[in-house]
């Protein structure tokens, strides 16, 4: 037996200690294998065609020019989940944090949109109660008559749902005409840059309870307004030629 600080008793196998409760300190080993933890992340298949031919494709699209007349535009969705006060919380007070009690109250949930450009350094971001085929489409025809009605073609590059296809928009096929879809691959949403806005919304927006559709398309709008001010672009760097180098794990061999 091994006596460690604080009264803790771990035993030794082979001259290293099992995993305990001290092991983050400074002057405890790591060890090797962390079974209770666990990272997620999208994992692409290995050598598939298929998956590097569409990421190509949106590389691709993302090293061409600005040109205002084709818009590179990009769109993301998330769940959001409205939660409500039971009791009203604390204000923060000089030398006191703002509290809120633990207890929630479940309000239903809803689905947010996000479009970006990232060379123009814009967006637009609103909640609906659903996400059916019909609200995608509302989006998209939302996107082209008022956010771009002057544009040949929108190039729009998003994520391969089952209610993100040109069928939607059956019922204006005028409409259909004026964009060009490009996907991105089955588990690689990042490439996706609509995700990294929804990332930064999620920080500076949604980390806190909101009960209501309605408080949470203002609560959008502001940060929305307050963003495309400032105008923040996406500077994407990453390219075909880096993906051949970094990830030839994803082309097949042969």
């Amino acid at each position: 037996m091994v006596v460690a600080a604080a009264g803790e008793t771990r035993r030794a196998h082979r001259g290293h200690p099992e995993p305990g409760p001290l092991d983050h300190r400074p002057g405890f080993e790591k060890t090797e294998l962390r079974p209770h933890l666990r990272k997620s992340w999208n994992i692409p298949p290995r050598a598939n065609a298929e998956f590097a031919a569409r990421m190509e494709d949106v590389l691709a699209v993302y090293a061409r020019p600005y040109d205002p007349s084709r818009p590179v535009v990009c769109m993301d969705e998330k769940p959001f989940q409205l939660l409500g006060q039971v009791r009203d919380p604390l204000p923060a007070r000089p030398g006191k944090d703002a509290c809120e009690d633990s207890e929630y109250a479940r309000c239903g949930t809803c689905s947010i949109f996000v479009f970006t450009e990232p060379l123009r350094g814009w967006r637009r971001v609103h909640a609906l109660a659903r996400r059916t085929k019909i609200d995608w489409a509302g989006q998209v025809k939302h996107l082209l008559t008022v956010d771009h009605p002057d544009a040949e073609t929108v190039v729009l590059v998003m994520d391969n749902l089952n209610t993100h296809g040109i069928a939607s928009l059956y019922e204006a096929f005028a409409l259909a005409q004026r964009l060009e879809i490009h996907h991105t691959p089955k588990h690689g949403s990042w490439l996706n840059i609509a995700e990294i806005e929804l990332s930064t919304l999620s920080r500076q927006c949604l980390d806190r309870r909101i009960g209501d559709l309605d408080t949470l398309n203002i609560e959008l709008a502001a940060w929305q307004h307050a963003t495309n001010a400032n105008q923040r672009g996406v500077d994407w760097r990453f390219t075909t030629d880096d993906a051949r180098v970094k990830l030839r794990h994803l082309y097949p061999k042969g």
